[in-house]
């Protein structure tokens, strides 16, 4: 299994896309050599280097560094940090991950600034529909690109970002069953075996590059610009200390209904539900829900469609709650 793996992550590797060894669950198959407990024998950047330990020799544990560590420090193990489009280190990180069953595409990176969106059809959610409605709310079309058909049903959409932007990773803030994968974040490849499943590419979407985003799409994936003051002396909202914060700031919440009051047509239901997240995720989303959905309602939003919106958001913040 871990030789298949291999052989596809050469493969997207020669299309210059950064690989990473995947276990079955997804999640990056080498552990970090700075966890305390736990850890496997921390295998240097080196194809020479065995796969374990000397017979003998106990696993001793790498004390935390002061900053986090993104493989400054020579070692194998930092998730998506470790990807590489080199073939002979994509060799080297299977060699010390054989039980590696699939492997993570890097986002972000170039030539292609890789960016996804995965249409998770879980929940009777219907994330085609919802994107295709925005694309009619907002004047662009889904382009035809590469896709990724995934175990569960669903589908991963490769598209091509901006050299200058990076994109956020982002769980259901574009529309309910919608997560966006962006830099330091990264997609499962075609051809990965996990728990549920193989990830295969589209009939006649497999062989076609990835198409450059929408430029209205971005703007739908990027945060809101920071508000600023324009006093003299002000700061940036975001920015600096003190002063009032934009959006998801601590402001008791102003900003974020602000930001749905400009919202423009079109942009309504995106922009309440975006503000209904940042207030659930910060814990005020009880005492923003009215103030969100009346900035909604004096718009234009019937009421209705307002509630559903803060409602689905209540449920997504839910779903990211630690458990």
């Amino acid at each position: 299994m871990g030789s298949l793996a291999l052989a596809h992550a050469l493969a997207a590797a020669e299309r210059g896309l950064a690989v990473l060894p995947l276990s079955r669950t997804k999640l990056p198959a080498l552990r970090s050599p700075h966890r305390a407990h736990g850890l496997p024998h921390a295998v240097p950047r080196s194809p020479a280097t065995p796969d374990h330990p000397p017979p003998g020799r106990p696993d001793e544990p790498t004390a935390p560094p002061e900053r986090p560590c993104r493989g400054e420090c020579g070692l194998l193990g930092h998730g998506v940090y470790d990807a590489t489009c080199d073939p002979a280190r994509v060799r080297a990180l299977f060699a010390a991950a054989p039980w590696a069953t699939g492997y993570g595409i890097a986002c972000g990176r170039p030539p292609l600034h890789l960016l996804g969106l995965d249409l998770d059809v879980k929940h009777g959610i219907d994330p085609q529909g919802a994107l295709e409605r925005l694309a009619a709310a907002h004047g662009f079309v889904v382009p035809a690109t590469t896709t990724v058909l995934t175990p569960s049903g669903g589908r991963h959409l490769w598209l091509r970002g901006p050299a200058d932007t990076a994109v956020p990773n982002s769980v259901g803030r574009l529309a309910p069953g919608i997560d966006v994968r962006g830099t330091g974040g990264y997609l499962v490849g075609p051809g990965s075996v996990t728990a549920g499943g193989t990830y295969r590419l589209a009939p006649g979407r497999g062989t076609m590059p990835p198409a450059p985003v929408p430029r209205a799409l971005l703007a739908l994936l990027l945060p809101p610009p920071p508000e600023r003051d324009d006093r003299p002396g002000g700061r940036a909202a975001t920015g600096g200390q003190g002063g009032s914060q934009g959006p998801g700031g601590s402001d008791g919440g102003a900003a974020l209904v602000r930001f749905v009051r400009g919202a423009p047509v079109g942009q309504r239901n995106a922009r309440l539900f975006w503000a209904a997240c940042r207030a659930y995720e910060s814990g005020r989303g009880d005492s923003l829900a009215e103030p969100l959905i009346r900035a909604a309602v004096a718009l234009g939003l019937p009421e209705h469609e307002a509630r559903s919106t803060v409602a689905s958001a209540s449920r997504h913040a839910g779903r990211l709650a630690p458990g």
